[in-house]
């Protein structure tokens, strides 16, 4: 895939990201570059290789899941706090619809 000027201003645009045409001109070429890159790594075998999220194992610590006893943080007051949403539903906060 190549990348031209028009294509970066588009980027650019939708990062909104303001760019001279110096930059864009400088953009394109360093944009290549990088797709070029992505479509070598597209070649490497990879058959036989799990799946990593890090080099190390890792596993989470977890806690108990309990309510605290403190009077001041503990839970219990799901009615308390929505009576100050403007919209609750289902005993959560309702938040209207974003659609771009």
């Amino acid at each position: 895939m190549s990348v031209d000027k028009a294509t970066v201003a588009k980027i650019a645009s939708l990062a909104r990201i303001r760019m001279s045409d110096e930059e864009l001109d400088r953009m394109a070429p360093e944009l290549n570059n990088i797709l070029t890159w992505v479509e070598q790594l597209g070649e490497v075998d990879v058959t036989g290789v799990e799946p990593m999220t890090a080099v190390i194992p890792n596993t989470l610590r977890l806690r108990d899941d309990v309510v605290d006893a403190d009077p001041l943080t503990a839970g219990g007051k799901r009615d308390q706090i929505l009576s100050n949403a403007p919209a609750a539903e289902h005993g959560f906060f309702g938040v209207p619809k974003v659609i771009e």
